[in-house]
């Protein structure tokens, strides 16, 4: 159990580590092949190995039995067989280091998780006992059994410090992207041909987790370090060149956080003040104006223990998926309201985007953009017909003509056009959510910051630049074509073929560091994180 922007670009690394999500395998199917086990490579011997110590095939065997984790006996079966038995922990001299670098990474992530449950003090016992010897006899009992037990350590927190804890269905917490899979063979065999350094360049995890991690260890230090009374506003509006007697302890508590550059005991509201505030407003999503106002108090005020568990439950996530890309793809981050769009694994541009509300959650998937459709209809969804439209008719029999709308079959749909609800341009990736990418008419919505007001769809800010995007390869359809397509008031599918399909994600990150270093944090619109919450964290592991 765990113990308990800047404007542009500010989802910056974050971004990179959905991709090829869609590419792996179920968990199910993730488990069947974890049971395969590698055939033993016998052109291995003495004279070409690793090392001359060679574990006896009786005392693996028993070994095997013993355990009671068949996907985790599978993964030592197979390693041994690839090396045909050679020791990796040992040499006839002596433990490798790489065993306590490995015991230290091991420590590293408990203190830093919280996750308790990896420790294994008879392990560490035998480690400490076994450091000082000299020369090693492969028949040694205790010196066999602590290499297998290193092993099958070893694979244990590789599946939870890298790929997360498997006893949480990502399902029951409506995610429904693929967890990653990863090769723990492989990291271990790279672990030992490194001996144990220069692990971030075979580490089978984002950037973004190392990031986010240093961020967490910080977090503890401010939370040992310092004391955090809240803040109250003033009884009138704060003006710059005033003096007011909380702004020592603001300025204090934003120094901490980094977003004001000095450190400044003076109690006046000065021109390094209101920069800060911006800065701490973009890492939360919040308007850019520098005032003072409840939403910065109600941001500052939230308790730093809470801010340790958003990381962790964000870093959690993390654990779900792939290392970065380096291909085309779109992301979306549902608590951020943004469209990241990547080329070659690079960030191009983002856009704001307009999500669904609380009642009509956007689902958190991934799926394929291979269709765009310029001037489309409108397709009343069964629900809102129902719910809207039906009620609206009964009212006025005029409804459906009022709103360009027309009987297709046994449903409604609306005509194409300028006040069309889909917009100009929508952009398909088939799913079984009916969730796809649109433009829209109500364009003063994306400048609210929190933009959860559809009824699940996405709707983009820029539709025109993401339609650009997706046909910058094919020459025929130029700016000018693009935008007739769009005002054309017939609906027109254009199918995107082959390379020019792109992989799109919806994800859902409350935190995260930016490109710029800057650790960000957004609302649990949807309550998923307090979903995780429960089962993360008991009231009793708090850090």
């Amino acid at each position: 159990m765990i113990l308990k922007n800047l404007k542009t670009h500010a989802f910056g690394y974050l971004c990179t580590f959905l991709l090829a999500g869609i590419v792996f395998s179920s968990c199910s199917k993730t488990e069947k092949k974890a049971l395969a086990v590698a055939v033993r490579d016998t052109t291995i011997t003495v004279k070409n190995s690793f090392t001359e110590l060679f574990v006896d095939s009786t005392e693996l065997t028993r070994f095997l039995k013993s355990s009671k984790n068949d996907s985790i006996s599978s993964q030592i079966q197979s390693f041994y067989n690839h090396r045909n038995y050679q020791f990796a922990w040992f040499f006839h001299d002596g433990l490798a280091d790489f065993a306590t670098t490995f015991l230290g990474m091991q420590n590293d992530y408990i203190h830093y998780s919280g996750d308790s449950s990896l420790y294994n003090p008879g392990l560490v016992s035998r480690v400490d006992s076994l450091k000082q010897l000299k020369s090693v006899n492969p028949k040694d009992k205790s010196v066999v059994n602590t290499e297998l037990l290193l092993t099958e350590q070893f694979f244990k927190y590789s599946s939870r410090a890298y790929a997360g804890d498997h006893r949480i269905n990502t399902q029951e917490l409506d995610w429904y992207i693929p967890r990653k899979k990863i090769n723990t063979e492989g990291f271990l065999d790279s672990l030992l041909k490194n001996k144990g350094k220069n692990l971030s360049a075979y580490e089978p995890v984002n950037r973004q987790y190392n990031l986010m991690k240093e961020k967490l260890l910080s977090y503890y230090q401010i939370n040992k370090d310092e004391e955090w009374p809240a803040l109250t506003a003033a009884d009138k509006k704060y003006k710059k060149g005033n003096s007011y007697e909380n702004i020592p302890e603001i300025k204090r508590r934003l120094f901490v956080f980094g977003d004001l550059a000095t450190a400044d005991s003076s109690a006046v509201l000065d021109t390094a003040l209101v920069s800060a505030v911006k800065h701490f407003q973009m890492r939360f999503g919040l308007k850019q104006d520098g005032q003072l106002g409840t939403s910065f108090f109600r941001e500052i005020n939230v308790p730093i223990q809470e801010r340790i568990q958003q990381i962790l439950i964000n870093m959690e996530r993390i654990r779900w998926v792939p290392a970065q890309p380096a291909t085309d793809y779109l992301l979306v981050n549902i608590p951020e309201y943004k469209l990241h769009v990547y080329e070659e694994g690079k960030l191009l541009f983002d856009m704001n985007v307009v999500v669904g509300s609380e009642a009509h959650s956007t689902v958190i998937f991934s799926g394929t953009l291979n269709q765009i459709v310029f001037s489309p209809y409108w397709n009343i969804p069964p629900g809102i017909l129902k719910k809207e439209i039906l009620p609206g008719i009964k009212k006025n029999s005029n409804y459906l003509a009022k709103h360009n709308m027309e009987w297709n079959g046994s449903s409604v749909r609306q005509k194409p056009g300028p006040k069309n609800s889909l917009g100009l341009v929508k952009f398909l990736f088939p799913n079984s959510y009916n969730i796809y990418l649109h433009d829209t008419p109500s364009k003063n919505l994306f400048g609210e910051s929190s933009r959860a007001f559809s009824h699940g769809c996405i709707r983009l800010s820029e539709p025109k630049k993401l339609a650009e995007f997706l046909l910058r390869k094919d020459s025929t359809w130029t700016d000018e074509k693009i935008t007739t397509a769009m005002n054309l008031g017939k609906e027109k599918y254009v199918r995107l073929r082959g390379k020019a399909e792109i992989p799109v994600f919806i994800g859902y990150f409350t935190t995260w560091v930016d490109q710029y270093g800057n650790l960000n944090f957004r609302n649990d619109i949807y309550g998923h994180d307090k979903k995780m919450a429960e089962r993360l964290f008991s009231k009793n592991d708090l850090l």
